[in-house]
């Protein structure tokens, strides 16, 4: 159980990560940022896939943090 709270705290990790460098790609085209998800959405199961060691719950983590972070980054953009 804590490893998985592990991964997904990690996880909300690098999609902060991609946050910041979406915002630094400011200007650039729709297929960049695309790709650029497509990296971190990678990065993030490889370490899920890592930290826990199963497939299930690797997908489940990373829809988990996803959803979670989607989340707050709406929540986010409302209150400011």
């Amino acid at each position: 159980m804590v490893k998985k709270y592990v991964a997904l705290l990690l996880q909300l990790i690098i999609w902060s990560g991609f946050t910041l460098a979406e915002w630094f790609s400011g200007k650039d085209h729709l297929l960049s940022k695309v790709i650029l998800f497509i990296v971190f959405s990678y990065l993030a199961v490889l370490l899920a896939r890592k930290i826990v060691e199963s497939k299930k719950d690797t997908f489940i983590i990373t829809i988990t943090s996803l959803f979670t972070y989607g989340l707050l980054h709406t929540m986010l953009h409302i209150l400011i």
